[in-house]
């Protein structure tokens, strides 16, 4: 069945609606426009979300190489590499230019949607929330592995998150930070971010368990739609989140100029 022009416009707008999401879940700690382009830079964090070029419109066609040369000198600047996160709103024409170009593609990833309603939340633990951010942050650096270096920029992003955030983690009988989630509230929506188990308690069902009570806690206030952005690699997180009724509302990609990828 052909897509008609209405198809795209619906899609746009769900595509428009659950990026602006994300951007306000996980926010970068500055964003300038260029023209319809979100141009996302956090020097204190090295994720790719919070260090993109991202487009919005797939009608903003104009002076494409101009903007980025200057988006390049822009993340020179920074310390970063210039990337383009390339989702279905970036236009044609960008992309046949960076295809042209020889930009490289990796970052393959899924934003998954499901209706809170139909999702089964019996069976899995209660809690409630942690209110001390400071223990959040070292249990979600200890569970992914990453360098205590990096405590104050995701200090940072949890501090500019506006939207309401519960803060989820699951200890060890002895204590230790096995697992964490965030579930940012946002009018109708939950967004899941930064879900994680320790590699020595992955298959137990703790991931499971924890995103249940995540999105427990947001369907009770209200939310009606969670979404989830997981990479096109991570077989356990689709597994995950397709046992729950997840399913894809659109992909996106990264580019990177040729030999400079991140």
């Amino acid at each position: 069945m052909a897509i008609t022009e209405a198809d795209k416009m619906r899609q746009f707008a769900v595509v428009r609606r659950l990026e602006a999401a994300g951007f306000r879940a996980w926010p970068a700690t500055r964003t300038a426009f260029d023209g319809t382009w979100a141009v996302r830079l956090t020097r204190s964090f090295p994720a790719k979300r919070l260090n993109s070029i991202n487009p919005l419109d797939p009608s903003d066609t104009t002076d494409i190489p101009e903007r980025l040369a200057r988006a390049r000198k822009t993340f020179a600047e920074a310390g970063r590499t210039v990337i383009v996160r390339q989702s279905p709103l970036a236009p044609r024409e960008l992309v046949d230019h960076l295809d042209a170009e020889g930009w490289q593609r990796f970052g393959e990833s899924l934003v998954m949607t499901a209706d809170m309603a139909t999702i089964d939340l019996e069976g899995s633990h209660e809690r409630i929330p942690i209110r001390d951010s400071n223990r959040y942050i070292e249990a979600s650096l200890a569970v992914h592995g990453r360098p205590t270096s990096m405590r104050s920029g995701l200090a940072e992003i949890l501090g500019a998150i506006r939207p309401p955030c519960g803060m989820f983690v699951c200890e060890s009988g002895e204590g230790r930070p096995i697992a964490v989630a965030l579930a940012i509230q946002d009018n109708d929506l939950c967004g899941l971010l930064d879900v994680a188990v320790a590699p020595d308690h992955q298959r137990r069902g703790i991931g499971l368990d924890l995103v249940r009570t995540a999105l427990r806690f947001s369907m009770h206030k209200g939310a009606k739609t969670g979404w989830v952005q997981v990479e096109a690699d991570n077989e356990a997180g689709l597994a995950l989140y397709g046992r729950l009724g997840f399913k894809e509302a659109y992909r996106y990609v990264y580019r990177a100029p040729p030999g400079e990828r991140p």
